[in-house]
Order: C-alpha cells, then structure tokens, then sequence
C-alpha cells in the first residue's frame, strides 16, 4: 500500500472509526483499525469493530497503490492527532503490515498486523431498507437517548425502541422514571430484494431496540455532516446497518420484550399548564443549585387563582428558594414534586417555546408536551411529598 492524504481527512475519520475500536479487546486484532487503500476508486476507508460496533469511513486519498493492513488505533490516532495540517503519505513496506507515516515534521514508523484475521462487519441480505431523512433520524435520537437506562441488568432499557409504521418512524426510550416517544416525519420504505415484509396496510411492519451506545455514535456522526442525502437503514432481526455519504454503523440489535409504554400514557387529564420552556428551564436550573443532592426533589406549587406556578427547594442543611413564573392554568391548585434532574432533562430536549404539562393528581404519571415543531411527549413520574 502507498498512498497520500490530508492530515485532516486521516484525523476525523480516524477518531470516528476509533469509537468502535474496544479498551479491553478479547482479540489482539480488535484493538487496530483496519485500512483498504482502493487504487481504483482512489479512496482509503477505515473501520474499527468490536463485534458489536462496528464503524467504517472513506475518503479520497492519492492512492498508488493499493492494499490493506491493520494499526493500532490509540497509537495511530496520537500520531496523526499532532501531526501538522498538510499532506500524510503512508506505506506500508511492500505488505510488511509496518507502516511509514510520513509528514512535513517527520517520519514515525507504526507495526500492525496483517488484515486476516481482522473480522467482516455484518452484511444484512434481506429485511427492510428504510431512508430516513437525516433531520428526522436527529430529531428522534435527540428527544429520547436522555432517557434510556444506564443499567446493564435491565439491558433493553439501554436502547432505544424504533417502531417502524406505516407512514412514520417512532422513537421511545423510558429507564423506568420517565419516557420519552418521538414520532418523525414520513419517510419512503422500500422493501429489499427477496424480502418478505408485511402488507403496506399494516399498522406496524417492523419493531427492534437498538443500543443507545451505536445510536449516540450515530447522532453525532449524522449531525456533523452538511448532507442533505437520506440515511439508509438496513434492518433484520439482530442486527441494524447504518448508511449515509461514506460512512456506515453496524449494530447489534437489544433482545428482550420492550415495555409497552403506550398503556403508561393517560388518555384523560384533570389539569393543564403552559409555561415558557426557557423561562422555566432557567428557573429550574437556578433553583437546582440548592437540591439536596441525595433527594434533588423540586416542588411545584400550581396555583390557578393567581395562573402562577412557584418552584420551591427545601435542603435543611443547605438553605431553600423559591420563583414563581406565570402560567396558563386549567383545573384546580395543586402540589407535586419533581427529580430535578429528569425534569431538567425534559425542558432541555423539549424544543419548542412554550410547554404544556398535563397532569391528574400529585402521584399520577405527567405527560409534558412541546407546542411545535417535534412531535414528542415525555412522561415523568413526580415524587411523593412529605406531610
């Protein structure tokens, strides 16, 4: 192999690759990227796998000929990291796995190993292929990745559940103290070739939970491009490919039975109350500085006579607050409490300007809806009040 490319163009897509690469690999070889220089195409991708996660990136690059080998990934990114901007050429000594990094500073010299024994991302054949708007994938991602569970014990609480539907895509994700379900815009559906799908009437034709790990990779990577290009999802029963301008993520898919969350969702509410996000989530956040960090419970105090709602910290051995904002207030007075952390969680994801929170009694679920733009709800259990 013997090619030259850009400092920057090795680095980025390095660091993004790196992100599949394992701290602790159970193989020697998992812990290098694997690099395909392409005569032909006159591209080098880069693709780092842990058997679960896998990542690969192209770019353009001078290629001379062409070849594959594997690098260590930490030491290969700490090299290109500091190395000037400008033209890299690397050469791997007539397929020696050894390659020579060479830069306008200098010359390193980096051992690999051979691309053998580096394993294949997984290729899904049949299933459905979706294209998915990359603004409406976004959308998804970020209105409910903040509430999947951090908790391995109950692994598929780690992801998030996409439920493909007929004319929509619906996100949800709950880590048993909130929910969150964001439906996108439509999308076009085409079914592979030899695949088998369900009738385009059907209310649902495919449902799978996905690692919050891939798909916070994926809302980065999608987000820092400028493409307008759909992304391509390729679905199958344990398995999800990502594939958009250059760049393709492999995951495997979360087993278990999702919770059916829709039935959390009450459908009648006693009282509603809209409020200004941002005024709120400033007021939230102020106030939060005094939460007991081993309670962090927030009270609201709903008044309807005066359509105020005043926020409220108790912390014996710290001090207290109180604010109050105006509100348009639907049904009776009433107190309930929050975590603020989950409720400052909610007022940052829902993007829009004002909120409606619709609520029965003090411990009842609490939906919060934005008013514009994502269609999302969120639910947020409230804490018990002391007497």
């Amino acid at each position: 192999m013997k090619l030259i490319c850009r400092q920057n163009d090795l680095n980025s897509n390095l660091s993004l690759v790196s992100r599949a690469v394992p701290s602790r690999p159970t193989h020697p070889i998992l812990s290098n990227v694997l690099l395909i220089a392409d005569e032909e195409t006159q591209r080098l991708s880069l693709t780092g796998f842990d058997l679960s996660l896998g990542i690969r990136t192209s770019f353009e690059a001078q290629v001379d000929e062409g070849g594959s080998f594997t690098l260590p990934a930490k030491l290969l990114n700490d090299i290109i990291s500091r190395l000037p901007d400008g033209d890299i050429s690397l050469d791997d000594r007539a397929g020696e796995a050894i390659a020579t990094i060479t830069s306008a500073s200098g010359k390193y010299t980096v051992r690999g190993m051979g691309p053998e024994e580096f394993p294949e991302l997984p290729e899904i054949e049949e299933g459905e292929v979706i294209n998915l708007p990359p603004e409406a994938l976004i959308a998804g991602l970020k209105g409910t990745l903040f509430a999947t569970s951090p908790d391995e014990t109950k692994q598929v609480l780690t992801g998030v559940h996409l439920k493909v539907q007929q004319d929509s895509l619906e996100f949800a994700a709950t880590d048993g103290h909130r929910l969150a379900v964001v439906e996108t815009a439509k999308f076009t559906e085409k079914e592979s070739e030899e695949s088998d799908i369900e009738p385009a009437d059907s209310p649902i034709t495919f449902e799978l939970t996905v690692p919050a790990r891939a798909l916070r990779e994926i809302e980065k990577m999608v987000g820092m491009g400028q493409s307008t290009e759909s992304v391509v999802l390729h679905l199958d029963q344990g398995q999800i490919v990502f594939e958009w301008v250059n760049q393709r993520l492999t995951t495997r898919t979360l087993d278990g039975q999702y919770p059916n969350y829709r039935q959390l969702l009450p459908r009648t509410f006693e009282r509603l109350i809209t409020l200004e996000r941002k005024s709120l989530l400033a007021a939230v956040e102020r106030i939060a500085v005094l939460a007991d960090q081993k309670n962090n419970i927030l009270k609201c105090s709903i008044n309807a006579d005066n359509q105020e709602v005043t926020l409220s910290v108790d912390a014996k051995e710290v001090g207290s607050g109180t604010e109050s904002l105006p509100a348009q207030i639907s049904g009776e007075s009433i107190d309930i409490a929050f975590n603020v952390k989950y409720l400052i969680d909610i007022l940052k994801t829902a993007a829009a300007s004002e909120i409606q929170m619709q609520l029965n009694d003090a411990t009842a679920p609490v939906i919060i809806k934005p008013l514009g733009g994502v269609n999302a709800t969120f639910l947020v259990m409230p804490v018990q009040l002391r007497a």
